[in-house]
């Protein structure tokens, strides 16, 4: 059976990809899904947060030196999640990239080969609509759209769904987006009812009823390298990312 792929992806920083491709991967991990977390971000906040470094190959040796996927996959604390780890080094692949053959869909060739050891393939891409987003949104099947409940949340969603179009009707016509997620909400303000309000109001269906608060201890969690789940089970953040997991299976 063919896994679902998943990009989670925002050009905006710090809106939550991370944190939610950790916690996506962990929860379908912990119901017995085979999961690989892809970092797809030079900064490697995926990787930390799972208490793991590229000591040695990360997924950058894949894209520009050619070694196979399944080298650079390493095991994690938890049973059925797996993690193909990213470095610094994967900012230069950006620059490498530019003059390659078949730049584009050099993650998706590197997929191909190990995607049926998987029911799930979650990608965290980097804060850009640069050459690595481009290859997460054409080896993925789906898109998953975290947006901060602030101002100016849909400030940049238009450019990002201009570049989705562009992608689907050039490299991957069967890419879909699987659906917005808001994340950071304040309980105690009105904005995050407001933005909660218009996001749902432009993009209706699409917007997941699951939102993620604002919660310390989803903060805390990756200095621990722990998912959210296994750092504290009854948190907020644990019980909201387990509701996003019902979600996306369901959408399956």
């Amino acid at each position: 059976m063919e896994p679902r792929i998943i990009a989670v992806v925002n050009q905006k920083g710090g809106v939550g990809k991370s944190t939610t491709a950790i916690n996506l991967s962990a929860c379908l991990a912990s119901q017995g899904f085979k999961t690989l977390l892809i970092d797809f971000d030079p900064q490697a906040n995926a990787s930390s947060g799972l208490g793991q470094t590229a000591n040695g190959k990360c997924i950058y040796d894949s894209l520009i030196n050619k070694q196979p996927l399944s080298k650079l996959i390493s095991k994690t604390s938890m049973n059925y999640l797996f993690l193909a780890p990213s470095s610094l080094e994967l900012a230069g692949a950006e620059i490498e990239l530019v003059s390659a053959l078949s730049r584009e869909t050099k993650l998706k060739n590197g997929i191909e080969k190990i995607k049926t050891d998987y029911d799930f393939i979650i990608i965290d891409c980097p804060p850009s609509l640069g050459l690595l987003t481009v290859n997460a949104l054409t080896a993925a099947t789906e898109i998953l759209i975290p947006v901060q409940c602030e101002y100016y949340a849909m400030e940049g969603l238009s450019k990002l769904l201009e570049s989705i179009n562009l992608i689907k009707n050039n490299l991957n016509t069967d890419l879909k987006i699987s659906g917005i997620l808001m994340t950071m909400q304040d309980r105690r303000t009105n904005l995050s009812k407001e933005v909660i309000a218009e996001v749902t109001n432009f993009f209706n269906d699409k917007v997941f009823k699951t939102v993620i608060p604002r919660s310390v201890k989803l903060s805390e969690a990756p200095s621990f390298g722990k998912p959210i789940i296994k750092y504290d089970r009854k948190s907020k953040g644990a019980e909201a990312y387990q509701g996003l997991t019902k979600e996306v299976l369901a959408n399956g």
